[in-house]
């Protein structure tokens, strides 16, 4: 493993304009099932930008095959210069890219600190223990306590924390704001929107559109595993009527 880890190739500086993060034609399954027809989209350095759809749509398997977790895809995945779409997650993962899946993935056997520490650091640069308790200080209140005793909100600030460790500066991250209490979405809105200050750049996918228009800078719409329009988050409020027949809701 460490020597397949090693061979990562680094990626390059993107060419003046270009997106950090260039889909094209994009094609997954789960077994026989074709879930995504087509996908296309740019995601340009320093922005947040959101997946949006109804469940189903292709949102958490576009998130699976950026990171290179779905058995078959076809296609282009360019990040940062590098074509993805042949490596396995371990090199994808060595690129910088972090994913925080729906379901967060905390180990009920190990300590909130311990959760912290496992991941191995990818990149220079990772954001120190002490500077993921500043960013989450619910988490050092917690340090000792079993990852799978810390609430709902907890958990995800933990899964959050842990990937920011890494150094990984591209983030995914799949509904994080899914079933939490109003005060702890707003805490989550407040760290993402530091992250993108501070020059990461999120994929978020997000059912709240409301919450998703707080903090992204663009919003890619996708139905039966395809983008279908793509919406300026300054054309959000105009867009609402549409946004209502696209999501069902």
């Amino acid at each position: 493993m460490a020597e397949a880890l090693a061979t990562a190739p680094a990626p390059r500086p993107a060419a003046a304009g270009a997106p950090l993060l260039q889909i094209r034609d994009l094609n997954a399954w789960y077994g026989e099932s074709h879930v995504l027809h087509g996908m296309t989209l740019d995601v340009r350095e320093g922005e947040v930008v959101t997946l949006l759809g109804r469940n189903g749509a292709g949102k958490t398997t576009t998130m699976k095959s950026i990171i290179g977790i779905m058995g078959k895809r076809t296609g282009s995945i360019v990040f940062g210069g590098t074509e993805t779409i042949r490596m396995s997650s371990r090199l994808i993962a060595r690129l910088g890219i972090g994913y925080v899946p729906e379901e967060r993935g905390i180990f009920s056997s190990l300590s909130v600190i311990e959760n912290l520490m496992l991941p191995p650091q990818i990149k220079p640069g990772g954001l120190s223990v002490q500077q993921i308790y500043d960013l989450f200080p619910n988490l050092k209140e917690r340090s000792g306590s079993q990852g799978t005793k810390l609430s709902g909100g907890e958990q995800q600030m933990l899964a959050i924390g842990r990937i920011l460790r890494t150094g990984a500066k591209f983030l995914l991250l799949d509904e994080p704001t899914e079933g939490l209490a109003p005060v702890i979405i707003q805490q989550i809105g407040a760290t993402i929107s530091r992250l993108k200050k501070e020059g990461f750049t999120i994929i978020l996918v997000e059912q709240n559109f409301r919450f998703a228009q707080t903090v992204a800078d663009r919003h890619y719409v996708v139905e039966q595993g395809r983008v279908i329009d793509m919406i300026p988050n300054e054309d959000m409020d105009a867009s609402i009527d549409k946004l209502h027949r696209y999501l069902g809701v």
